[in-house]
């Protein structure tokens, strides 16, 4: 594991002391668990960048083209 020294706004510092201790784990915890969520939110968004490059919007259509023209379920609807 690896320790580092982070300089942060008195604000921001209250704040995530704030809500660590709401959510009942450490500050180190939270802040370990906030940027992990970023990471996977940035890691994420690439990923299906760099996948809808690949695909073909004639390959997309020919599959939406075999779906079944049915009407939705009401559980479905909005």
């Amino acid at each position: 594991m690896t320790t580092i020294s982070l300089r942060l706004p008195d604000s921001l510092h209250e704040a995530a002391r704030e809500l660590a201790q709401q959510d009942g784990s450490s500050i180190n915890h939270f802040v370990t668990l906030a940027l992990a969520e970023k990471v996977a939110a940035l890691t994420t968004k690439t990923y299906l960048e760099n996948r809808a490059q690949r695909g073909e919007a004639t390959k997309f259509r020919a599959a939406l083209a075999k779906v079944a023209d049915v009407p939705s379920i009401e559980e479905d609807t909005l």
